[in-house]
């Protein structure tokens, strides 16, 4: 669309126009009076995208401010690319979760790869080495192809960009839901590590300096991809391809590598990602963090297509951008490191003192905007009608589920065999996990540990969440999500230091979507403060729905940990013959939401079970200390499937079983109590474990023959498989749905 035949100002408000951008009356109305004036095409084009939900967070901002977001150890709380936490020794440890479902669920292999990107890019704008890639999935069930399709193709996405790019995939998550069939999830998370004296902001100060653009050029791909991520999902949505941007991973690498080195040189003023809302963001932000503003001739924008026009280029989100702020007169030094990694460097404007954002094009001011009225003074709705859904009390009055009561044995194998519980090999084993040759413990446990080369240190990362708890009860949902992700740094050995998180919900704009997710947080700010783990960074995924129906509320958690010595770490699996099996923690008959549940009704239903978050924070520390003082040979939380699966994952990938006695009771083996561990401890050690933890049970031994064998008190068998037939049982799953043609 040429300058002259793009709508005039009178056409954009006469015909609603801006309607079709995703700006509301009321917010058009707005921007009129911030402006003085009706805007031109390009203006509310940059209205729109930063006006979003996804860029703005204009409904979920007055939620998020409950999260605690301070601590001795942060160095960068959220409002950067990514939050910063000091690990000691001068170094800092950088990390972020950031969602692309809407672009995954209309191209899933760009969707995916392109997610990964720009996480990465969040990282390595704060100065930061990524070191870590994690991954939160979640898809409708395996049973239908297109599920198939598009798990298949994320994966390789994920895959494709992580592996080239040179940073190890190393943990994650995947799960499957019929809730998700029309609108899969993909939160993707990157750490990073630095030295704090190389930290750097994406801001734009120093009236006179030069504003810069690094990396690839830009194209027509991925405009309007913010309002796209803050729209629900529809049979018209495959139209919206155009909005899905492409990657390029080896120019990653190139654009990483420079930036990397430019954050080391005194000359850069700020950096930042151009991401969501590409070029419009990082300037307006920029800009808007220093208190100035920018001038910028869109003529010298480096561009792979002909024709292109100021609002194209501004809204444009093509992949491996970066805006960067220079001191004036150095930007030849600048040229000169992005000449020797092969990428674009071009100057494309100056810092004003003015806090407007001015564009010419072609001669002509193209654009005049205020930057606070992009930033500060986008709508922020704390208002937004919430009800409690009619259902939830009903439900929470419904008499507890009672598991039926089946061959023990035969439950096993079957929860073993939901895709949630199986092994994620498929997955994983398509990542490079050992690139950069830091990898200490790989995935397939609980937490990724990273070795911090050239200390005795080591970093624990982890995702979690489980949607079905949150779906039956938000606010103790909220809860369990932050609970379990940090069981799962403690069981490696590793103190929580701070977490990022992805809020995955439909439209706020729905009483009870909003309800849910102020009830959800609520619990999650409550579970922070207990543990003392601040949220640094994070991400709001709103709209999430298809046709109208919307997803089971997923907030994901990202916790990352800090391994004192590597002496500490600490794995799932059973390690000796002859050591003991303790299990910390009482089962209770609480049914709700469980995997067992699930698999018998094909829903879910009733009260989850109960949080107690002084109990749980109790027993975090008690186990992490007992880690530490060497009591404990291995550690596993026990979460979905209860403790029968717990303790098969504890042989699985061993020549070792177990035997096990315990009361006939359904509830001791596959309820998913919380705050409950199976560790095994050295015989020799159990005395101390046992004053350490006085909570901890002795339940069993640890055996050279490789089965599982739990027996009740009066001698009846329960279960008896085999090592080699429940790892089959358990790895086999995920290629099987696979492979199936139904």
């Amino acid at each position: 669309m040429s300058l002259q035949l793009e709508p005039t100002a009178e056409d954009i408000q006469g015909r609603r126009l801006y309607a079709d951008m995703g700006v509301k009356d009321h917010e058009y109305d707005r921007v009129v009076a911030l402006l003085g004036r009706k805007p031109n095409f390009t203006e509310i084009g940059m209205f729109s995208v930063l006006w979003s939900e996804h860029c703005s967070y204009k409904h979920s901002k007055p939620l998020l401010k409950q999260f605690p977001s301070s601590g001795p150890q942060v160095l960068q709380g959220p409002g950067e690319g990514a939050g910063v936490v000091d690990i000691g020794n001068g170094q800092a440890v950088v990390f972020k979760v950031e969602s692309h479902n809407h672009p995954s669920a209309v191209e899933p292999y760009q969707g995916a790869a392109t997610g990964v990107g720009g996480i990465l890019r969040d990282v390595f704008s704060m100065g930061a080495r990524p070191v870590a890639l994690l991954n939160s999935l979640r898809f409708g069930p395996l049973t239908t192809p297109r599920t198939r399709y598009l798990f298949e193709e994320v994966v390789a996405g994920i895959a494709g960009y992580g592996n080239c790019v040179g940073v190890p995939t190393v943990g994650g998550e995947v799960q499957f839901d019929e809730t998700y069939d029309g609108n899969p999830l993909v939160n993707a998370m990157c750490v990073g590590l630095i030295d704090r004296e190389h930290l750097q902001k994406g801001v734009a100060s120093g009236a006179g300096n030069t504003v810069m653009y690094v990396g690839a050029s830009t194209g027509r791909d991925g405009i309007h991809g913010a309002t796209f991520a803050s729209e629900e999902l529809s049979e018209a949505s495959a139209e919206k391809r155009p909005s899905v941007q492409v990657g390029d991973p080896f120019t990653e690498k190139r654009v990483m590598e420079a930036c990397l080195e430019i954050t080391k040189s005194d000359a850069l003023v700020g950096i930042q990602d151009m991401g969501a809302a590409g070029l419009t963001s990082s300037a307006a932000e920029m800009a808007s963090k220093a208190g100035s503003g920018i001038d910028m001739n869109l003529d010298l924008v480096p561009q792979r297509e002909t024709g292109m026009t100021p609002y194209e280029m501004m809204l444009s989100e093509s992949q491996e951008r970066m805006l960067i702020v220079v001191e004036k007169g150095r930007e030849a030094e600048i040229e000169t490191i992005c000449k020797k990694w092969d990428i674009e460097a071009a100057s494309i404007g100056i810092v004003k003192e003015e806090m407007q954002l001015t564009l010419t094009f072609q001669g002509e001011t193209v654009a005049d905007v205020p930057v606070t009225a992009l930033t500060d003074e986008a709508p922020v709705y704390d208002d937004v009608p919430s009800k409690e859904p009619a259902d939830f009390q009903e439900n929470q009055q419904l008499p507890a589920w009672q598991p039926p009561v089946n061959d023990h044995n035969e439950t096993l194998l079957q929860l073993l065999s939901q895709p949630t519980i199986a092994s994620k090999e498929w997955v994983y084993d398509q990542y490079d996990h050992m690139v950069q040759t830091n990898t200490a413990v790989m995935p397939g446990s609980g937490s990724a540990v990273l070795r911090v080369r050239g200390t005795e240190k080591a970093l624990a990362m982890s995702m979690d969440g489980n949607s079905r708890y949150i779906a039956l009860d938000p606010y103790t949902g909220g809860k369990i999500a932050v609970a379990e992700a940090a069981r799962n740094i403690i069981c490696s050995g590793a103190k929580p230091l701070a977490l990022t998180d992805c809020l995955n919900y439909g439209s706020p704009e729905q009483p009870n979507i909003y309800w849910q997710l102020e009830q959800s947080t609520d619990g999650m700010s409550e579970a922070c403060n207990t543990f003392g783990t601040p949220v640094v960074s994070g991400n709001v995924s709103l709209y999430n729905e298809t046709n109208g129906e919307a997803i089971y509320p997923t907030p994901v958690v990202g916790v990352v940990g800090l391994v004192e010595h590597l002496d500490h770490i600490t794995t799932q699996h059973f390690k000796s013959a002859g050591d003991y099996i303790y299990i910390i923690g009482d089962a209770e008959p609480a049914w709700g939401g469980s995997e067992w549940q699930r698999l018998e009704d094909s829903r879910i239903s009733g009260q989850v079970p109960e949080l107690d978050l002084q109990l749980e924070n109790e027993r975090q520390q008690q186990v992490l200390n007992a880690i530490q003082a060497g009591f404990i040979q291995s550690a596993q939380d026990i979460a979905e499937g209860g403790l029968a699966a717990a303790v098969a994952e504890c042989v699985m990938g061993t020549e070792l079983g177990a035997a096990l006695t315990m009361d006939d009771d359904a509830s001791d083996l596959f309820a998913e109590t919380q705050s409950r561990y199976v560790i095994s401890v050295a015989p020799e050690k159990a005395n101390k474990l046992e004053e350490a933890i006085p909570d901890a049970k002795r339940y069993g031994t640890v055996t050279k023959e490789p089965s599982l064998c739990v027996q009740t008190t009066e001698g009846r068998t329960l279960i008896e498989q085999s090592t080699d037939h429940l790892t089959h049982v358990w790895k086999g799953a995920i290629p099987c749905f696979l492979k199936s043609k139904a």
